[in-house]
């Protein structure tokens, strides 16, 4: 009888300890199962047959990539989007000294404030730059920009700025009428306002999160490269001094944990600003092309702002309205990506 009990026993106890085992292991599969997918530390296999390695490099951490060789200085005002005040001087002003009767601040309210000088020994127009000289001079005020039109109130404080750049080098200044103005302006911001356009797809986990670096590994292998705010990542344009062509961003705080391995990130934003980039850079093209490599590769889906799964149909009506409003801004003069855009849509 003792044999036999003790038998039983000895079988519960087996029992008890494979289910204690299987409890284990179950609670270690869900562990796994649920832990953010993490960046591969081992070089794979690239195009071509070539190993891309993923060990970390240095970061190119610029939005503005201003590392790279700066591109040549030209004019900045133009008549299609500022208020250009001219002023006239009876003699040839060196580029120091404009620059030094120059305003602290280089703004009007909310708009950018610029002077540029007619070069003497060239006869351009062009930023200011010590070791020439100037024989006249341009003050310009911004019409619009995405904070809105120029009001009674800057153009008021424009002529104050302008004056006392006037004063300082011996000048006369020549104002347009503020009311014509002011109204242009409202126009131009009437337009801008029609047709500007900031794209945003999110892309969300189907099953397991992601890692900052999982996200940032399969990001990289598509060209983009860390931008200088953590959880922002950039896709640079080929053109020197063009602002990126799109941007990816998840969670600053997953980026900037401790460990950022056990973040757990469940969505990230790819985004385009559709004035800011040229026609021809075909960036929608590339943003779709990019978010659906993405959720392909990263186990993800595709959504709008509210959650809608984005389908073919609705990414190929996206991509005709985008057309209408290219043609729009080439009528106008504003092309995407040209300076005169960058400015206006900023």
């Amino acid at each position: 009888m003792l044999d036999t009990l003790s038998s039983f026993q000895l079988g519960l106890a087996g029992v008890g300890v494979l289910t204690l085992l299987a409890v284990v292991l179950y609670n270690q599969w869900v562990s796994r199962k649920n832990a953010p997918r993490q960046a591969e530390p081992q070089t794979e296999p690239g195009l071509g047959g070539l190993s891309v390695s993923t060990e970390p490099k240095e970061p190119v951490l610029t939005d503005d990539f201003s590392s790279l060789p700066q591109p040549e200085r030209k004019p900045v005002l133009d008549a299609l989007i500022d208020v250009i005040a001219t002023i006239e001087s009876d003699h040839p002003v060196s580029g120091d000294a404009a620059l030094a009767a120059l305003p602290a601040t280089r703004r009007v309210g909310t708009k950018a404030f610029h002077v540029e000088g007619c070069n003497e020994a060239t006869g351009a127009w062009e930023p200011l730059l010590p070791g020439q000289r100037y024989t006249t001079f341009q003050a310009g005020v911004q019409l619009a920009n995405r904070v809105g039109p120029l009001n009674n109130i800057e153009f008021s404080e424009f002529v104050a700025k302008t004056q006392a750049v006037a004063d300082a080098v011996g000048g006369s200044p020549n104002f347009s009428d503020m009311l014509e103005e002011v109204a242009r302006a409202r126009e131009l911001d009437q337009f801008a306002n029609a047709h500007d356009a900031q794209l945003s797809f999110t892309l969300c986990a189907r099953a397991s999160a992601w890692s900052p670096g999982y996200i940032q590994q399969h990001a990289g292998r598509l060209g983009f490269v860390p931008g200088v705010i953590p959880g922002r990542m950039v896709m640079a344009s080929s053109v020197v001094g063009a602002p990126p062509i799109l941007f990816l961003t998840f969670d600053t705080q997953a980026a900037m944990a401790e460990d950022p391995a056990l973040s757990a990130v469940r969505e990230f934003s790819l985004s385009l600003d559709v004035p800011q980039i040229a026609r021809e850079d075909q960036a929608f093209e590339r943003m779709r092309e990019v978010a659906r490599l993405l959720a392909e590769h990263m186990d993800g889906v595709v959504t709008d702002g509210d959650g809608q799964i984005l389908g073919d149909g609705v990414l190929d009506q996206i991509a005709s309205d985008l057309q209408q409003l290219y043609d729009a801004l080439d009528a106008r003069e504003l092309s995407a990506g040209s300076t005169q855009a960058r400015r206006l849509f900023s």
